[in-house]
């Protein structure tokens, strides 16, 4: 089953499932959350060619995960695009999210249900693991592994045991929040891309609350190729120096950008 066809049924399922008057009425509108732009602080080069799923960056190197069958990669580059290295996925794995945890890589696929260690430096596979749904978004909060599988749910995993701890439902004022994809953990939020959508959502981590959106559509717009799955889909952060990397599949460029509270 294609994401071009879950998108479908979940906005099906969104649009029909929820009416205004299913709202407490002391319910704030979805009008009232936070919506936020953005500034382009720079530009550096990416891989047309890259169908990205998942972004990091760590200690002066991004690293990327690709997908589609035959094709999928673990990338580790600098901001320059030098300094390349990559790794192929066994053809019958379709790789997603990614993260980096301490000396590791970890890297989702999607329908397998195999999860993926890599050795961070040599990009060497270190061992696999196994998971009862789709693999989207990784990302973690430096206690748990937290995982997108395209509904509305997180769950959070061990990151040395990848056993399942607890899940948390993502909703906004209209509901469940379905498609979740990329994600990544940003000053105490997650941070997630939709499948499909040019903006991206703040999450509370403990309620699973949506605290504001971020319209990246004039960059998509400007961005992408056109092809129909050519989204926005990469967030990556860099901790020690306060900077956000966006970028999406098959883009030729990734945009560090600052965040801009547009209106309430």
């Amino acid at each position: 089953m294609s994401k071009c066809f879950l998108f479908f049924i979940a906005l099906l399922f969104h649009c029909s499932s929820v009416s205004c008057s299913d709202l407490p009425d002391n319910e704030i509108s979805l009008k009232s959350l936070p919506v936020y732009s953005y500034k382009i602080v720079a530009t550096y080069p990416h891989n047309p060619e890259s169908f990205t799923q998942g972004f990091a960056y760590d200690n002066g190197f991004l690293y990327e995960g690709t997908g589609l069958y035959g094709h999928s990669r673990l990338l580790c580059y600098s901001l320059n695009g030098d300094d390349v290295k990559s790794t192929y996925l066994p053809s019958h794995l379709f790789g997603e999210g990614i993260t980096v945890f301490g000396d590791r890589v970890v890297q989702l696929t999607w329908k397998a249900g195999i999860g993926i260690v890599w050795d961070k430096k040599s990009l060497q596979m270190k061992r696999l693991f196994s998971y009862r749904s789709d693999g989207w978004g990784l990302t973690h909060d430096d206690q748990w592994l937290i995982m997108s599988d395209g509904s509305s749910t997180l769950a959070f995993l061990n990151p040395t045991t990848f056993t399942f701890h607890h899940r948390i439902t993502v909703t906004d004022n209209n509901g469940p929040v379905l498609l979740i994809n990329e994600l990544e953990y940003i000053k105490g939020e997650i941070w997630a891309n939709i499948w499909k959508d040019d903006q991206i959502i703040r999450i509370n981590p403990l309620t699973g609350k949506v605290l504001g959106r971020i319209d990246l559509s004039a960059l998509t717009k400007a961005s992408s190729p056109g092809g129909g799955e050519d989204v926005l889909n990469g967030i990556a952060y860099d901790r020690k120096n306060d900077r956000i990397f966006i970028t999406g599949k098959r883009w030729d460029k990734l945009f560090q950008i600052k965040i801009i509270e547009r209106e309430k």
